[in-house]
């Protein structure tokens, strides 16, 4: 009875009742843990899953889908025929990769993507979490150094936290700060010890960019290997939309690059890109490569699928007339954002950003959370991302742009937040 009543607890359509219900609820658990839950409650920040009211009525600014790939009928009739030309008609894996689960079609996408982000090799891990999770802990050495931007995302963080190696922060974008970490690392040890600097081309809570060759140029000069995450730039920047390593020309600079595919790309899994030795390597001692079962055919198919849809929009001479381009409109949707800002005088609450994310700082748990639920009201979700997932006094309101967003969904969103904000 008690099982049955806490999950009719957590599929509730109020987070109210599910709160309400806490005391009973935290009972069942040991005192520590009790007391984390109940700080939560306190802080309002206590998260829950909550099944979407009217979600297919609701104007999508709150999922990564920025491409419209997810819900695009091409990629998922096209992976199905991936799938039959290569014989490849089944549901799972069967095991690790390094077991039974290595079907052909893996090969296919990882040369594939290899030729596509003009580097020597790529691996194909279950999602963004297993693959920073995967190369941190396993990459950096004991007596190595890791120096991270500071709004690195919580995967790397649990990488770096299962490595020997020991890291350091440096203030978000400041190349300042990162030069001075990098040169006290290197006087300390001249030769012997790698150092590994890490960021992201763009912030999945701030939506901003690093200056990514002076930080290629300080890793030069440091000699330190550089690690970009690119999850949420895929897609959505750089050259043919394949990132801003590419577009700025850093392929050679760059030790690792990360790319995802569960966001602009709207399917699952992710790639480490970098040198075959980088991935002979990773093969062998990146646990979360080599202990689990490894995507299903299908999702590999989906990842060629959307990749072609990728391709295709860039490398055509021609386009069918009148055709829906997605990258076009995802980038006039931004455009329309940032003018719409200065026309509501909205400016000063937003994070400067060309990307997709469009981050309102509006302090306290509160608040934002009370402003999420306005725009909620009126059919808009909008995410309200609360501390402790960003430091306090700097929770937001999280604005995804997608390709299938329209101008006058943009306006009314934010003139209706001008007005909530009054």
């Amino acid at each position: 009875m008690k099982n049955n009543n806490f999950i009719l607890v957590f599929r509730s359509r109020r987070f109210e009742k599910a709160v309400r219900s806490l005391p009973y609820l935290c009972n069942m658990l040991p005192n520590k843990l009790k007391a984390k839950i109940e700080k939560r409650v306190e802080e309002n920040s206590l998260r829950a899953l909550i099944f979407p009211e009217n979600k297919e009525t609701m104007v999508d600014f709150s999922s990564n889908d920025y491409l419209g790939f997810s819900k695009n009928t091409t990629i998922f009739f096209r992976a199905s025929e991936i799938l039959k030309a290569h014989n490849l008609e089944q549901n799972g894996a069967t095991g690790s990769r390094l077991l039974s689960g290595n079907h052909k079609i893996y090969k296919l996408a990882e040369d594939f993507l290899a030729k596509t982000h003009k580097v020597e090799a790529a691996l194909i891990f279950n999602s963004g979490y297993d693959a920073n999770v995967g190369f941190f802990s396993s990459v950096p050495q004991r007596g190595d150094v890791l120096i991270y931007d500071e709004l690195i995302h919580a995967s790397i963080r649990d990488g770096m936290r299962m490595s020997l190696a020991k890291s350091y922060k440096f203030k978000h974008n400041d190349l300042e700060d990162l030069e001075k970490k990098c040169l006290a690392e290197r006087s300390r040890s001249p030769v012997e010890k790698e150092i590994y600097v890490v960021t992201e081309s763009v912030f999945s809570m701030d939506g901003d960019s690093p200056q990514l060759q002076k930080m290629a140029d300080l890793c030069e000069k440091y000699q330190a290997k550089f690690v970009v995450d690119e999850a949420h730039a895929v897609g959505v920047l750089g050259e043919k939309n394949l990132g801003l390593v590419q577009e700025i020309g850093l392929k050679d600079q760059v030790f690792a690059r990360l790319v995802t595919y569960g966001k602009a790309m709207g399917c699952h899994g992710a790639a480490i890109l970098g040198n075959t030795d980088l991935k002979i390597y990773l093969v062998n001692f990146a646990r979360s490569f080599i202990y689990t079962t490894a995507l299903p055919p299908h999702a590999v198919a989906t990842i060629l699928a959307s990749y072609e849809q990728l391709v295709d929009k860039n490398f055509l001479t021609s386009a069918v007339e009148g055709a829906f381009d997605e990258f076009q409109n995802l980038r006039q949707n931004i455009k329309t954002f940032s003018d719409q800002l200065a026309t509501c005088n909205l400016h000063p609450l937003f994070i400067k950003s060309d990307s997709a994310i469009q981050s309102a700082v509006i302090s306290g748990n509160d608040r934002v959370k009370s402003l999420s639920g306005n725009l909620k009201s009126a059919g808009f979700e909008v995410k309200a991302i609360l501390s402790p997932t960003v430091p306090k006094g700097q929770e937001r309101l999280r604005f995804c742009l997608h390709a299938y967003n329209t101008n006058a969904e943009i306006i009314a969103v934010l003139n209706l937040l001008s007005e909530s904000l009054k």
